[in-house]
């Protein structure tokens, strides 16, 4: 299932993948991408995949981000014991990789 909105800054698609509905953490995942943009403020056009996997009992949430600005793409995939934690990773990660990114473009 995959659902796309678009806000001022960010426009979020999040796709479930062997998962059943869940509103809420969808909505998780938009609000967590959308704290992206203090670290990059260009509009940011990303991507959440959000996946269960039944082989790993202790770890067996994944969350893969990518974020898209304008020439270049961040990628994140965390693992985690529950959604919000693997999302929570990868967000830290995105944001150490935009802030490297931009720290960079002013250097230049």
């Amino acid at each position: 299932m995959t659902k796309s909105v678009m806000s001022d800054e960010v426009a979020v698609k999040v796709t479930l993948r062997h998962s059943n509905n869940h509103s809420t953490i969808e909505e998780y995942a938009r609000a967590a991408v959308s704290g992206l943009t203090k670290f990059y403020p260009a509009p940011l056009n990303c991507h959440v995949i959000l996946d269960h996997q039944k082989n790993d009992y202790d770890q067996n949430k994944l969350a893969e981000i990518t974020v898209h600005v304008p020439q270049h793409d961040f990628v994140a995939r965390e693992s985690g014991h529950t959604y919000e934690q693997a999302i929570d990773s990868c967000i830290d990660s995105l944001s150490r990789q935009l802030k490297k990114f931009k720290e960079k473009q002013r250097n230049i």
